[in-house]
């Protein structure tokens, strides 16, 4: 048998402003307690989202919570984008709304309702102590639960990428070198071995450098620069 059970509009408003999602409990009819159930921010996150904000990255908070709580963890975290109400289709197409408009984005999620956003974006990153669903769905996983390990990911790719690039370039001018005087006769068979092993050997060495990525405090003070 199911009762209403009449509930103060101040009730409601007073324990809301707190961002929790609301728990009612009533004895025979009668409101009897309150409970605000709030999610517990990591201290990681805090530093994440505040080194995401100085590498001038877009953050948007997407919540499946009511607009109060998500504004109560946005507001601690430090976001300014928030859009509460969403179910997985809604995340998923938000994703496909700015990959539309042309953007990167990159989207982290742990839970079954992110799966199709992580699908959709440019890059899902999971987390390591998600649900299985998102982890199958996502391109890249965190195993640590230390969302620190997000900046690590973006620092990485960065210097992955420029070391790439400098590879290309060296590589590029060995042969736009060698090739024109071996083809003239001018370049010795020995000295364009030579020259082969010098470029394969620094394109090593280059690439040897990403081992120095190892400490996060490393990884921050780059990322600031």
């Amino acid at each position: 048998m199911e009762e209403s059970v009449a509930l103060a509009e101040e009730t409601s408003a007073s324990t809301s402003a707190g961002g929790g999602n609301l728990v009612y409990i009533a004895i025979n009819g009668n409101l009897a307690g309150t409970f605000a159930l709030v999610d517990s921010i990591k201290p990681s996150a805090l530093h994440t989202v505040a080194a995401l904000r100085a590498m001038k990255y877009r953050i948007v908070l997407l919540s499946g919570d009511r607009e109060e709580t998500a504004r109560g963890v946005a507001k601690e975290l430090g976001i300014d984008e928030v859009v509460s109400h969403m179910l997985p289709p809604d995340k998923e197409a938000f994703v496909r709304k700015l990959e539309s408009e042309g953007r990167t984005v990159a989207f982290v999620g742990d839970g079954v309702n992110d799966a199709p956003a992580l699908a959709a974006a440019s890059a899902g990153i999971a987390m390591g102590a998600g649900t299985d669903v998102a982890k199958n769905a996502a391109d890249i996983l965190l195993m640590r639960e230390d969302l620190n390990g997000l900046i690590q990911l973006i620092v990485l790719s960065r210097r992955i990428i420029a070391v790439i690039r400098q590879n290309l370039f060296w590589a590029f001018i060995y042969n736009m070198i060698g090739i024109p005087l071996a083809a003239l006769g001018l370049l010795n068979p020995m000295f364009a071995a030579l020259a082969m092993a010098l470029s394969s050997v620094s394109v090593v060495s280059n690439s040897l450098r990403l081992k120095n990525v190892k400490k996060f405090r490393e990884i921050t003070k780059f990322s600031h620069s």
